[in-house]
């Protein structure tokens, strides 16, 4: 009873998907190559290590978007024998190439931050062209971030939701830096490379919690509970299905892949059955989440309580 869920009719969503995910990723492109250029070069000039390091995080920024398009333009290519899914799981190896990028870099960062904290005497004066570049960053970092993660939840991309956080993380980092210059000019020269140092942190701390997921959902994670008790609650409200086991869920991509087994009369004749079956199909399906459902039909056994009047699994309504 398998079935390929994307037909012609949803063509025009996923290429709408595809366009909306090249379209902000360039944006990001473009707005990080100049703030890769103007942070790296001016930090060097100015005596600031936290505005160099802020520089290299845009920089892997920079290596992220195209790590993200490349995923974008292989996860839109239709199933083919090797592929009999598609190959949406590009996206969770780009989140996980992410992930990755983030803990080098973070580590990287911690390095040489702690290096100059342990040579007080090494540590510049900055020159105050840094704070306004510092600034400007922040500023440009969050009018990203906010209309990647606008174009991300429109079109349900968490591939685009991990691109758009990393663009987040820049902008916390810009004001931590900020601070730091600001009070390397007040004379607390030490707080520059300190700001250098946080922000080492919170992009390995970012860059383990986008590898952790993608590494999961790589690894068949089932979905959240709360989208499995509705694929339940939907099943069970078809008509001649009497209960249903086994129900397995796991991610490809942005999509859910799904099994079932449906409890109906043992007395219906196979087409009949057949029927409750592509019904109960079809109604899960018109979740966009979902990709494909594969059923199995087994005869009802009266003995076992059916799960949704199951003691702990009964709730008002069901």
């Amino acid at each position: 009873m398998r079935k390929n869920k994307v037909s012609n009719d949803d063509g025009n969503k996923y290429q709408e998907r595809f366009n909306a995910a090249r379209k902000s990723t360039w944006v990001s492109v473009i707005a990080n190559c100049f703030l890769t250029l103007g942070q790296i070069f001016t930090g060097f000039f100015s005596g600031s290590q936290g505005l160099i390091a802020d520089g290299i995080h845009s920089l892997s920024d920079l290596v992220a978007d195209f790590v993200v398009l490349v995923a974008n333009n292989k996860s839109k290519k239709n199933a083919d024998p090797d592929h009999h899914y598609g190959h949406y799981r590009y996206e969770n190896g780009a989140s996980l190439i992410i992930g990755l990028i983030l803990i080098v870099v973070g580590i990287a960062m911690l390095w040489s931050a702690i290096n100059k904290i342990n040579s007080p005497a090494d540590i510049p004066q900055v020159h105050i062209v840094a704070l306004w570049v510092a600034l400007s960053a922040l500023l440009i970092k969050e009018a990203l971030f906010r209309y990647m993660l606008s174009v991300a939840k429109r079109v349900k991309s968490s591939m685009l939701v991990a691109n758009a956080w990393h663009a987040r993380s820049d902008a916390a980092s810009s004001l931590i830096v900020a601070l730091g210059i600001m009070g390397n000019l007040l004379g607390f020269k030490f707080l520059d490379p300190i700001a250098a140092l946080i922000v080492g942190l919170i992009i390995a701390k970012m860059g383990y919690s986008f590898l952790y997921d993608a590494l999961q959902d790589l690894m068949d994670r089932a979905v959240d509970v709360e989208i499995e008790d509705e694929i339940k609650k939907t099943l069970l409200a078809t008509q001649g299905v009497i209960n249903i086991h086994e129900l397995k869920t796991r991610k490809v991509g942005d999509f859910i892949l799904t099994d079932v087994h449906l409890e109906i009369d043992g007395n219906l004749t196979v087409k009949e059955g057949h029927d409750i079956a592509v019904s109960a199909r079809n109604s899960v399906l018109k979740n966009p989440q979902i990709l494909n459902v594969m059923t199995h039909v087994d005869p009802y056994n009266s003995k076992v309580l059916p799960v949704h009047l199951s003691p702990g699994n009964w709730t008002p309504g069901r």
